[in-house]
């Protein structure tokens, strides 16, 4: 019986398994099917370094969307893994015991909220403020950086504590034992040894950056142009496919697609890239 119930669960395991994959094809089939015939239309060279967006005169470049995806993607990095991390090797060595499971409940919190709660945030909070002392309209690559990186605060605080954790406590321990105070223990031996999993935790920040939709959506302007600077508005390739989706047609639903083809690209890239990072960090 026990062997009939272990076959079982293997078969079940198998089938999710399976069906993960199968949907994962399923997604990129429908992408290429759809999106690279427009692309080929288009043209390759117009499509990805064209800086005009005009659907109604058939002009689809999505140069300024691209650029406006990684500089925000960036600035919430910036914004998010400092804060992340410091955040983890706070709670994890620094932190009372009394506050430890407050914290975490606040962490867990911040991860739960959904993103078009973050946006009304935005609206009405961060871009009152940056309209006050900028002078400007609030509504830029500033605030979809400082917003996005609010975001991924708790993705990087949660793994970050996680490898922190993994970090074997004899590690700490000898860095003490030779003579280290406590601060340099922490962050010149045992941050180190956690480097691996650290960069992991802001890759799966970075992931949720470059697909995040609803809150840039809200705070950063939306206008199809290169970012003129901080302060300017920027469109990301997330925001513009949610935007005109609803009434896109014949070529230019086909564009929007095509957009969700160079924006599955970029993520492969980033996480290729990522993971032979890790390689040289691990060896």
């Amino acid at each position: 019986m026990s062997a009939w119930k272990e076959n079982g669960a293997k078969r079940i395991f198998q089938m999710a398994a399976g069906m993960a994959v199968v949907a994962v094809f399923m997604i990129c089939g429908f992408l290429f099917a759809n999106g690279l015939p427009a692309i080929h239309e288009i043209g390759w060279l117009n499509f990805l370094f064209g800086q005009v967006w005009r659907p109604g005169a058939e002009q689809f470049g999505i140069f300024p969307m691209i650029v406006g995806t990684g500089v925000v993607t960036l600035g919430a990095l910036v914004v998010g893994a400092p804060v992340g991390v410091l955040c983890a090797v706070f709670l994890v060595y620094y932190c009372p015991k009394q506050l430890q499971a407050p914290m975490k409940a606040i962490v867990n919190l911040m991860a739960g909220i959904p993103s078009v709660v973050y946006g009304f945030f935005g609206l009405v909070v961060l871009i009152p403020l940056l309209r006050h002392w900028t002078q400007t309209s609030g509504m830029s690559v500033l605030a979809a950086a400082i917003l996005l990186g609010i975001m991924i605060v708790p993705t990087i605080i949660s793994v970050s504590e996680t490898a922190l954790h993994a970090v074997p406590q004899t590690v700490y321990e000898g860095a003490l034992a030779l003579g280290a105070t406590k601060d340099r223990a922490v962050f010149f031996t045992v941050l180190p040894a956690a480097g691996s999993g650290i960069f992991c935790a802001i890759v799966l920040g970075l992931g949720r950056a470059v697909g995040e939709t609803m809150a840039v959506m809200m705070v950063a302007g939306n206008q199809a142009v290169l970012p003129n600077g901080l302060l300017g508005g920027v469109r990301t390739l997330t925001s513009n496919i949610a935007m005109e989706m609803g009434y896109a047609a014949d070529l230019h639903r086909q564009a929007l697609i095509g957009t969700a083809v160079v924006l599955f690209g970029m993520i492969l890239a980033m996480n290729a890239l990522m993971a032979w990072v890790k390689r040289r960090i691990a060896s």
